[in-house]
């Protein structure tokens, strides 16, 4: 607004005194003149100014853009690096759990691996000790005295009450021929020494060889029966009752069944069990 103003004043005093004849110039016009002159160089100086602010704007601006497209350019570039190093870290991630995957894979191979050597080593440790043991039980044998001769020789220290060489030679009996048929004579034997000296627990795991190896033999009647009165002397008097009872159930016409009655009959209890009315 000031340059235009003075722009108009310069142009009506320039105007002004050129309508004035040259023969009517006196002092105002002089004074005009000069003042005219004073704003022309005012004009001069003031353009001036304006023209180097301009170009200090000018290169500010420039200086200020190249700042701008400089930052522009190094975020562009940061953003690049960082987007590359993200992809480059995924990369590399995917690579090291492909990596842990083949060795999980390969860990389990190598533990199914071990697990069937460890059955191979276990099945081959165990046909070794079957093969030790038929070996020794073989050489046991050779060593033995004959079945017969040793079931003897237990039956006659049996009745003669020398219960301690008869329990070693029933007990070689049963070692040596557990098959036998009378090796469920001999287990009954161990039993009732057992029975006699008081060893009730014993004694029924003996009984118990005998009916369940040999159910259909000439002892098993009396191994039950025996076993029914030590399961009473253990203080067992519901099992000694129900064993008894399966005695006379299962051999009603022997001997056993009689004496499992008066026992039973002893105890109070009937011989039977009963089913309770309704």
């Amino acid at each position: 607004m000031k340059i235009k103003r003075i722009v108009s004043m310069l142009a009506f005093a320039t105007l002004f005194a050129a309508t004035i004849p040259a023969w009517g110039v006196s002092k105002e016009i002089v004074q005009l003149q000069t003042q005219v002159q004073a704003l022309q160089d005012q004009m001069t100086h003031l353009q001036q100014s304006v023209d180097e602010s301009l170009g200090v704007i000018k290169s500010l601006m420039n200086h200020n853009t190249d700042s701008i497209n400089k930052v522009s350019t190094a975020i562009a570039n940061l953003q690049t690096a960082l987007q590359n190093q993200q992809n480059a870290s995924g990369t590399h991630v995917d690579q090291i759990s492909g990596q842990i995957q083949a060795l999980n894979d390969s860990l389990d191979e190598l533990k199914a691996r071990m697990a069937k050597v460890s059955k191979q080593l276990d099945d081959l440790q165990s046909a070794q000790q079957n093969i030790t043991a038929q070996q020794t039980q073989q050489q046991q044998q050779a060593q033995a005295p004959p079945p017969d001769v040793l079931y003897n020789n237990g039956l006659r220290d049996y009745n003669a009450a020398k219960y301690d060489l008869a329990t070693q030679e029933f007990s070689d009996y049963v070692k040596f021929y557990p098959t036998t048929d009378l090796a469920g004579n001999a287990y009954f034997y161990l039993a009732d020494m057992e029975y006699r000296q008081g060893n009730y627990q014993q004694a029924i795991q003996n009984y118990d060889q005998v009916l369940q190896n040999f159910p259909t033999g000439n002892k098993a009647p009396s191994a039950e029966l025996k076993k029914g009165f030590a399961q009473i002397e253990l203080g067992q008097k519901d099992d000694g009752v129900a064993t008894l009872r399966h005695v006379i159930q299962r051999y009603p016409r022997a001997n056993e069944a009689l004496l499992a009655k008066e026992r039973l009959q002893k105890l109070g209890v009937s011989t039977s069990s009963r089913r309770r009315s309704d």
